[in-house]
Formats: structure tokens, sequence, C-alpha cells
């Protein structure tokens, strides 16, 4: 196995920048912190043992045993009232806690990754495959679109679509991240639109759909950042999506509560063929680790959060997207 040179992501910046604007199709992925990325042609990311895939085309696939051993209540519940001290100190008004959750299952990460139905998929030598729904931002031209996405419910019999859009917590939760999004787009691009609001997708898991809400955030980018997409990147990540507001004090928030390294796991990968510039946040994430596989998941918490229904979230997101 090639090791895999990683670089801090403002020195792989640099490299984006200048393929950008020469128009060299790259690869990329960059983890949660900036401290580890890469940037190349799609072939050498293959040879490393990187391999990406953008909207590949669902593969029907056999029932899988699944099991999953989240961390107890009690556990959650300790990391959930850290962080409302933390909301009621006025440290942060939006925190994204997320947990490990050890599973089991017959699949290797790779059978996984095959398998998956996502617009994001990326397995990196066997050794983490993330299979996420969500768009960080995509560039045609000189326009730049975000599509943040907070809030979820399962979907059942008992709840209906307009459950999540109307739900005070998720609605307070999207508000603050659709702000989050346009403040940090601003810095690249102007004048900024919410040109979708709450719209909802579905989203399939091994067990049901779950739907979720998003935005729709477009800009024009400012002369000096057009098909500087290193230079953008460095102004916008990590995601608020993952996150939380403000983003500084939040993510210091995040690191005394959740007590463990997210890695790539909130990250960023992409893509700019020549023409478009298109990036998914790395959610929906699978890691091998001495103790097995782990899956990483959370959720944004605010004030108005309930401990239980945000345990049942992070629970909820623990999935196979078959």
């Amino acid at each position: 196995m090639i090791p895999i040179p990683f670089s801090p992501f403002n020195q792989v910046a640099k490299q984006m920048d200048l393929w950008g604007e020469k128009g060299i199709p790259f690869v990329f992925l960059v983890d949660y912190t900036g401290e580890n990325a890469w940037a190349g042609p799609e072939e050498v990311a293959l040879s490393l043992g990187i391999t990406f895939a953008f909207d590949a085309p669902f593969l029907p696939s056999e029932p899988v045993t699944f099991r999953k051993n989240p961390l107890a209540v009690a556990a959650y519940s300790e990391k959930f009232n850290q962080v409302q001290a933390g909301l009621q100190r006025g440290d942060s008004f939006l925190v994204n806690l997320t947990a490990e959750t050890p599973i089991e299952t017959e699949l290797s990460i790779k059978e996984i990754f095959e398998r998956a139905d996502a617009p994001y998929k990326i397995l990196v030598n066997d050794l983490f495959t993330s299979f996420s729904p969500e768009t960080f931002v995509r560039i045609q031209g000189n326009e730049i679109t975000s599509y943040p996405m907070k809030g979820t419910l399962a979907v059942s019999e008992t709840n209906k679509e307009e459950d999540l859009r109307h739900d005070y917590k998720e609605k307070a939760e999207h508000a603050t991240i659709v702000d989050l999004i346009r403040n940090d787009l601003s810095q690249v691009a102007f004048p900024i639109r919410v040109e979708k609001y709450q719209y909802i997708e579905r989203v399939k898991t091994h067990t049901g759909e779950l739907w979720q809400m998003s935005s729709k955030i477009t800009g024009t980018l400012m002369p000096e950042f057009e098909r500087k997409f290193g230079s953008i990147l460095l102004k916008l990540l990590p995601a608020g999506s993952i996150t939380g507001a403000p983003k500084k004090a939040t993510m210091e928030l995040i690191k005394k509560t959740e007590q463990y390294e997210r890695g790539f796991y909130t990250g960023i990968m992409g893509k700019f063929d020549g023409t478009n510039f298109n990036s998914g946040v790395l959610i929906r994430f699978i890691e091998k680790s001495t103790k097995g596989l782990m899956y990483k998941s959370g959720g944004g918490i605010t004030v108005f959060s309930e401990v239980q229904k945000e345990y049942n979230e992070l629970i909820q997101k623990v999935y196979l997207p078959f």
C-alpha cells in the first residue's frame, strides 16, 4: 500500500488555485481540521487507493446483517449537558455534536462503498468510506451555490414531511445554519441570495427512509476568487453545517466535549472537471479502527433540544444506504 502524501490544506489549496486557473481537472479531500489534505489527478488518486464516485448509479443490493452498538444514553447525556452548559454561557448558539458507534456487518468497507447509494462517495485504502447526501459547494462559472442540510425525521405512518418543516427546534437549527452559510459565502461572493428555503428530500437507509431538510444559497463570486478553488475553501472550511455557530468558539466546545478525533469525518471531498467544481461534506462515515468498524454520526444541538430526541437522531443516522 503506497502511503498517501497528505499535506496541510493551506499548501494543497495553492495547487488547487493553479489547476483551477489553468482548467486542469483534479479531485481532492481534506479532513475536518485542515491538517491533512490531498489533491491531484483522478488516476493518481486511484494509484494511491483513493476512489471517488459522484452520482454513481444505484445498484440493487441483497439484505445484509447490520448491528449497531451505540454509546449508552447516560454517556451521551453527559456530553449533551456539557454542550447545553456552553449554550447557556453563550459560547455558541448551535453545536453539531457527534459520536462514534461500533457496528458489525459481514461487508467490508470496500463492499459498503460499492453498494452505497449516495451522490458523494469515497473509499480510502479500505480504511474509511463516506456515502454522503450533502453537497458543500458547487461552482459553475462565477456562481457559487451551497446546500446546507440540517433537520432530520424518520419517514413513518405517524410522521409527515411538514412535521419536520414546522418543528420549532429544527426550524431554529436550520435558520441558524442558513444564516451562517450566507455569512461564510459573503467572504467570497456578492450578492448572496437564498433561492430555496427549507425543502425536504428523502434519504434511503437499509431500514427505511429519512426526511432531510436543506436550503439552496447562491452567490456571485468576487472577481479575485474566480477559479481560485483552494482560496475559496480556505475561507469557507470547515463546513458550518458540521460545526455550528459561531464557528471558532463552537469548535472549541466540540473539541472539549466529543473527546475523540473526527479525522476525515466532516471533512470535504470534491472534483473539478476542468469546467465545473463540485464538493460534498464527508458525513455518513465508516472507519476501520483497532476496535473494529466505527460509524461516526451526529446532529445539531440548540437550547431547545431534548436529549432523548437528539440521541435518537444520532442513532437514526447510523445506517447503510442500500
